[in-house]
């Protein structure tokens, strides 16, 4: 690592800090800290919107994609691009309307409003567990960027030194640090790609005729994957736009429905096409140059994840890897700190708000911050216990969205308060997906476990549903 990498690396990070210290002196209390007063314009929620749904995590597993399979790869974040519209279209209007939600914080709270306090608690521990989980996969995208980078730096120093800043300006300046670098974080990200990353790795590996020549027809295709990726992806991506805690939190700080909207409109065609072909382009580029030998140590049998970040550290002149690696940061951290606000905001406002209910201004930051500083350190100790990006952030994803979705849409669309029936759906959905995930059972078809967990937490809703009614038919008889 030279001095030139290393001084730019810390200067962005002290940069990242100075953010955080600086809504630190400005948050008067958790309307300012956990939803940014509520006045946000569309572009700094939309930047935020795709910085956080995409980020590093993405970044890095979209490379992952690019070098096993091409191009075909960019279809993960089209699943994003429809959850983000069909969010604008049909859960923006619901949710920013209506009066009960205007001082509502966090997604668990909706859910308490729709049925009832316990079903609230339920639905916040999913949610906590599925970020902290999530966070721990930004944490461990950015490690691995920064050891696959640098040699001289060890996975394990890295993953402390990325979650030590991500954690600590988040602490200090809550969402509107977030959302504030997060615009910031994208257009380093974006700009890193378009006019450093692509065009220097493409012509390193010989232009499109090396391309051409290297790999076989597959690549090129957007074609090479098989319906049940699609459906995989699609299955998991596309609702957790109407569960996702850190999307309920912007569009609580958003000024108004119609900038909610706009925002979610920009973060959809930011996420496809732009960044997953980018992202994809760069993870193909790196096969190529491991198919041509052209990257020293590296083999197609290692990491699929590692060869986007080790194509960057050989090819890039000193100085400009530095400018590449802080866009590739940016991203990561982009994420991380969404995600622990939202774990944050779980933890704090649903699960122990009722504990210091009476508490200052004041001490409720301090609670605030003493809680986001303990989530982050037991996100850091998860990571460290990890070791694919890609999968980490999925089972997050499919965890959320089979205990969630059922009881939101059915509260939100379709007018049902039956708290039994949100509550065992919750349980047994999230549960089975849960199970399935961490006893690595074969499943029919190679379909994701999400899918399985969806469809036990629907049977289950309506199962209660049904007895409750057929119980009071014969209560009312008798």
């Amino acid at each position: 690592m030279s001095y030139i990498e290393l001084g730019i690396f810390v200067a962005y990070m002290l940069a990242m800090l100075g953010v955080g210290y600086f809504y630190m002196k400005k948050n008067s209390g958790q309307e300012d800290y956990y939803v940014g007063g509520r006045n946000i314009g569309h572009w700094h929620i939309g930047l935020s919107v795709v910085a956080t749904d995409v980020g590093g995590g993405f970044s890095i597993g979209l490379g992952g994609l690019g070098f096993v399979m091409g191009m075909s790869g960019s279809w993960m974040l089209f699943t994003g691009l429809l959850g983000a519209w069909l969010a604008a279209v049909v859960l923006i209007p619901r949710v920013k309307s209506d009066p009960a939600f205007a001082k509502f914080f966090t997604f668990p709270q909706i859910i308490g409003h729709l049925y009832n306090s316990t079903t609230a608690k339920v639905a916040a521990v999913i949610c906590f567990l599925g970020y902290l989980g999530f966070t721990s996969s930004q944490l461990l995208a950015g490690a691995k960027l920064a050891s696959g980078t640098f040699e001289e730096l060890d996975l394990s120093y890295a993953l402390l030194i990325m979650g030590a800043v991500a954690v600590v300006y988040t602490v200090m300046g809550g969402l509107k640090a977030v959302i504030y670098t997060d615009t910031i974080q994208w257009i380093v990200l974006m700009a890193g790609l378009m006019f450093i990353g692509i065009p220097i790795s493409y012509n390193y590996v010989g232009g499109w005729d090396g391309i051409q020549s290297t790999l076989p027809q597959e690549f090129f295709s957007f074609t090479n994957l098989t319906w049940q990726d699609l459906a995989n992806w699609g299955i998991t991506i596309i609702p957790i736009w109407f569960v996702g805690m850190t999307l309920y939190q912007r569009i609580f700080a958003a000024r108004d429905v119609k900038s909610a909207k706009k925002a979610w409109f920009i973060a959809g065609l930011f996420e496809w096409p732009i960044m997953a072909l980018l992202g994809v382009s760069l993870g193909l580029l790196s096969r190529v140059a491991v198919e041509q030998g052209a990257l020293e140590g590296f083999t197609t049998a290692m990491d699929p994840e590692m060869g986007l970040p080790v194509l960057l550290s050989q090819i890039l002149p000193a100085g400009i890897l530095g400018l590449m690696m802080s866009a590739y940061f940016s991203a990561v951290l982009s994420t991380a700190d969404s995600c622990l606000m939202a774990a944050s905001g779980n933890l704090t406002t649903d699960i122990l708000g009722k504990y210091y209910t009476s508490k200052s201004l004041k001490e409720e930051m301090k609670i605030s911050q003493l809680l986001t500083l303990a989530i982050g350190i037991v996100a850091i100790i998860i990571a460290w216990q990890m070791t694919e990006v890609l999968s980490l952030m999925l089972y997050s994803y499919a965890f959320m969205v089979s205990g969630l979705l059922v009881p939101v849409l059915a509260g939100l669309f379709f007018n049902q308060t039956s708290a039994k029936a949100a509550t065992a759906s919750m349980i047994t959905g999230g549960s089975l997906t849960a199970g399935l995930i961490i006893t690595e059972v074969s499943l029919p078809f190679g379909l994701d476990a999400n899918l399985f967990g969806l469809t036990l937490s629907l049977l289950t809703f309506l199962s209660v549903i049904y007895f409750e009614k057929n119980n009071s038919s014969k209560l009312k008889s008798i």
